[in-house]
């Protein structure tokens, strides 16, 4: 049996999902900063949750995956 390299991909596939994600939330913090504290906090909601969508699809693959040749 051969290590699936299909979970050490999806691994950094994540690290990199997170890390886009974040400096992607950041880079609005200047404008999301300017409104109302309690818009803020569901802005700052909705994107601690939106980043997650993805996650089921990049982990289906990374547990299917005989890799097959």
């Amino acid at each position: 049996m051969q290590p699936n390299w299909r979970k050490p991909a999806g691994m950094f596939a994540i690290l990199a999902l997170i890390l886009v994600w974040s400096v992607l939330v950041a880079s609005f913090s200047g404008v999301i900063g300017q409104l109302p504290g309690i818009v803020q906090a569901l802005v700052y909601l909705a994107a601690g949750i939106v980043w997650i969508l993805p996650l089921k699809p990049l982990l289906r693959w990374m547990e299917s995956g005989g890799d097959h040749i």
